[in-house]
């Protein structure tokens, strides 16, 4: 049986007993570590690759927000606050699931089955974490179709919404799959699954995506792009 691999970041040693002792009744998980604070769970999350997240909102200097906006790839997340804004707040933003302290056992269960059921179809591509404006996403990357440079931002769009990340189109550029992402032009960066058309004017190409916008490809990527796209 594959070990589910958890880390619980808690400030309170309390509260990370509680989870250790709720998870012993589920042998399919394994705990992996526990961190204190923000920085030090940055660090383990890093070095010990886990596949869930159990994950204090309110905790001292960083919050459990600010912890995801620092991860360039985020681990589905289960959210536990002493504060019921605050879970309110995570229920929002699609998180995994969210368990107010102190913990029920029913409440427990129910997350322990919705965290098997979403790594059973983990997305491949992964998410990021964003926080836009008073509002937080979980973005998974299979469902962005466009990011558009704007000054030192990303303007990411997925769905029916766009968010901006702060971070320019050449750091993005270096983290995405290759693969599945490709820069038409200086200032834009497509997802090919949502390539519905590829048209030819004047040497250049045009695409067109499965939201009926029609996107140039600059000369220069223009070339490359037929060898990216025929190499796939």
């Amino acid at each position: 049986m594959k070990k589910i691999r958890v880390l619980i970041i808690d400030d309170e040693r309390a509260a990370r007993n509680e989870i250790r002792r709720l998870l012993a009744g589920y042998p399919d998980f394994e705990i992996i570590g526990e961190a204190v604070n923000a920085d030090d769970a940055l660090k383990m999350i890093g070095e010990l690759i886990p596949d869930i997240l159990f994950l204090d909102i309110q905790m001292p200097e960083k919050s459990g927000f600010d912890l995801l906006e620092s991860l360039d790839q985020v681990p589905p997340v289960i959210f536990t606050t002493a504060y019921d804004q605050y879970a309110v707040k995570a229920f929002e933003v699609s998180a995994l699931d969210y368990l107010v302290k102190p913990i029920r056992v029913e409440r427990f269960e129910k997350a322990i089955v919705q965290a098997r059921q979403r790594l059973g179809k983990t997305d491949p591509g992964g998410q990021i974490f964003v926080k836009d404006r008073q509002h937080y996403h979980f973005i998974q990357w299979s469902s962005v179709y466009l990011i558009e440079s704007m000054d030192n931002y990303a303007r990411i769009f997925f769905g029916d919404k766009n968010v901006f990340l702060k971070s320019s189109l050449n750091q993005l550029e270096e983290k995405l799959n290759s693969a599945i992402f490709f820069r038409i032009n200086r200032a834009q960066i497509i997802n090919r699954q949502y390539i519905e058309a590829i048209t030819t004017v004047d040497g250049r190409l045009k695409i067109t995506i499965s939201t009926g916008a029609q996107l140039e490809v600059s000369e220069r990527q223009s070339a490359k792009f037929r060898q990216w796209a025929a190499s796939k």
